[in-house]
């Protein structure tokens, strides 16, 4: 079956760093522009960053610009989200997703990984 695991969450101070990693299996995902949301509660999903596996077009969230940089690997099995500078405001459960190319829906989602940023 289809499967994206995030995982690399945690608690860290503000202006501190993680890197989250995303671990896709199930197809192959070439033709799939990967993403990463994140949500709080009360609060809209978000989108924060995606790229085109394909050609590695990129774009990211106005909010994190600057901050936040997604990558993933020739095999195209792991995606990364580097998140430097980390502000309160980011704190959320971020959520890695796939959307196929020409499509107009994320077709899968994970479970999501806890970002906790303290002040």
């Amino acid at each position: 079956q289809v499967q994206l695991v995030e995982s690399g969450g945690g608690l860290v101070q503000s202006g501190g760093s993680l890197r989250l990693s995303c671990a896709a299996s199930g197809r192959t995902f070439s033709s799939y522009i990967m993403g990463w949301f994140r949500q709080t509660p009360g609060k809209e999903r978000e989108f924060v960053a995606s790229i085109r596996w394909s050609i590695g077009r990129i774009m990211y969230a106005d909010s994190v610009k600057g901050r936040f940089t997604i990558s993933g690997n020739n095999a195209k099995t792991t995606v990364w989200l580097q998140m430097n500078n980390l502000k309160p405001a980011d704190t959320a459960v971020n959520y890695c997703a796939a959307n196929l190319i020409g499509g107009s829906v994320w077709d899968y989602w994970g479970q999501g990984t806890q970002v906790t940023v303290s002040s």
